[in-house]
């Protein structure tokens, strides 16, 4: 399906790799990227398997996750006694949920992603306070066995689907283990790099990579990715909160608006 690539328009082409320098910038913010690289690739190969499209975000995904997890890792300092469980357990969730991702029709996915939007918007918004600083909330074994839980469940779902992974590891992170939100976004991205690593693992021996179109988007996401956790670092936990907010609410608007048949 490399030949999808080829066809492509220089202003289709140009718009993919601004989408994916967007994606890596609001991914290494707060996640969520994948909710505008995927479906720019969905409308830039509609003729594409889901299963193209997943894996190609995924290669453009790791790149911008390489260089703002090592951005965050040199600035942050985020505890290893979280991200290695969290990373391992999110691999191991990844791949079995990439075993499976051909399974999963097309149609599935927006009101899939809707509806996980929608709740964790709304969960941060009633609760003001969550997320300032970290208080967190088990110790010992107790928060080991929480973030082995976080990886596994959001792992299989980022290799089932993708879109929103960051973000709802970051959420996790934050109301669940009680990380503030710059904390939380540091740790998301060493698991997200985790995640994507394991799909690549399944998908490539597939054959299911479109190289050329992924790699371009890579390098505008690895751009997009520096920026955005340099950012974030400046600008501490609650600009990361309210940028949080705003593309959870951006991007309810637009799948909400996608079901319902609004933007035509």
């Amino acid at each position: 399906m490399e030949g999808h690539t080829l066809d492509l328009s220089t202003e289709v082409f140009v718009l993919l790799v601004l989408a994916a320098l967007v994606a890596g910038f609001v991914d290494a913010v707060v996640g969520g990227g994948g909710l505008i690289q995927l479906p720019a690739l969905l409308v830039a190969l509609p003729g594409a398997a889901p299963v193209q499209l997943l894996a190609t975000n995924k290669l453009a995904s790791i790149c911008g996750t390489t260089v703002s997890s090592a951005t965050y890792a040199r600035r942050i300092r985020p505890d290893p006694r979280t991200f290695l469980p969290l990373m391992a357990a999110a691999f191991l969730g990844s791949a079995g949920g990439a075993a499976v991702a051909s399974l999963v029709p097309r149609e599935a996915f927006d009101p899939i992603v809707l509806v996980a939007l929608v709740l964790v918007g709304a969960y941060v918004v009633l609760k003001p306070s969550l997320g300032e600083v970290t208080e967190l909330r088990f110790a010992g074994r107790h928060h080991t066995t929480a973030a082995l839980g976080t990886g596994l469940v959001v792992g299989f779902y980022d290799g089932v689907l993708g879109p929103g992974t960051g973000s709802f590891f970051v959420f996790a992170l934050v109301g669940l283990l009680g990380y503030s939100f710059l904390e939380a976004s540091a740790k998301a991205k060493l698991a997200n790099w985790a995640t994507n690593l394991a799909a690549l693992v399944v998908f490539v021996p597939q054959g299911a990579v479109m190289w050329g179109v992924g790699l371009a988007m890579g390098l505008a996401n690895m751009a997009g990715g520096y920026l955005g956790a340099r950012t974030a670092i400046g600008r501490g936990a609650a600009f990361v909160r309210v940028f949080f907010l705003v593309v959870v609410g951006g991007f309810v608007v637009r799948i909400g608006g996608d079901l319902l048949g609004l933007w035509g």
